[in-house]
C-alpha cells in the first residue's frame, strides 16, 4: 500500500465503472488504468478534480451532466437510408463505419437502429445527452517520471504491484 497522494505530476491508476442515469453499469474495468494527474489527461475535470489528495483504496463518486461529460445528442450525427442501399456487412446493431468529411475528419459511425427497411447509423457517443456517474477507485499512485509527465501518460499500462 502507498501512502502517495493524488497529486500533480503523480502516475495514478484507477478501477471504475460508469453508471447511466438509470444506475445500470454501462462500462467497468476492474483492471487499472493509468493517468498522469494534471498533466491533460483524458479523464473528466471534475473527476481528476475529486481524485485530487486522495490515496490508495479510496473511492469518489462523480457525477456528471452531458455538458461535464460526453456533450449532448448533435442530430445531425445521425444518418437513416434505405437498408438496400448499405452494404450487408453493416446489416447489424452495433456494425462501426468510419466516414471523412472534405476536412480530412474521421468519424466512427455505429448502426444503431434498423426498421421497415431502413438502417439509421450515429456517431453520438453513446452517453451523449446523459448524466451519468463515474465510481472511481485509487488502485495505484507513484511519482511520473520525466518523460511520462511529458508523455502526459505512464508508459506501464498496470501499476507496479500488479507486474
Amino acid at each position: 500500500m502507498s501512502d502517495e497522494k493524488v497529486g500533480k505530476h503523480k502516475a495514478v491508476y484507477l478501477t471504475y465503472s460508469i453508471l447511466d442515469d438509470q444506475g445500470t453499469v454501462f462500462e467497468q474495468s476492474d483492471l487499472p488504468v493509468g493517468y498522469i494527474h494534471g498533466g491533460g489527461s483524458e479523464l473528466f475535470e471534475k473527476i481528476e478534480t475529486a481524485l485530487e489528495g486522495k490515496t490508495v483504496g479510496e473511492r469518489v463518486e462523480v457525477t456528471l451532466t452531458p455538458e461535464e461529460g460526453f456533450g449532448e445528442r448533435r442530430p445531425e450525427l445521425t444518418y437513416t437510408d434505405d437498408l438496400d442501399n448499405v452494404p450487408p456487412e453493416f446489416h447489424r446493431i452495433g456494425a462501426e463505419v468510419e466516414f471523412q468529411n472534405d476536412e480530412g475528419e474521421t468519424l466512427l459511425f455505429t448502426v444503431s437502429h434498423i426498421e421497415d427497411g431502413k438502417l439509421t447509423i450515429d456517431a453520438n457517443h453513446s452517453l451523449a445527452g446523459k448524466t451519468v456517474t463515474f465510481v472511481v477507485n485509487v488502485s495505484a499512485v507513484r511519482d511520473a517520471s520525466r518523460e511520462e509527465i511529458a508523455n502526459g501518460a505512464p508508459f506501464d499500462s498496470m501499476p507496479p504491484q500488479m507486474h
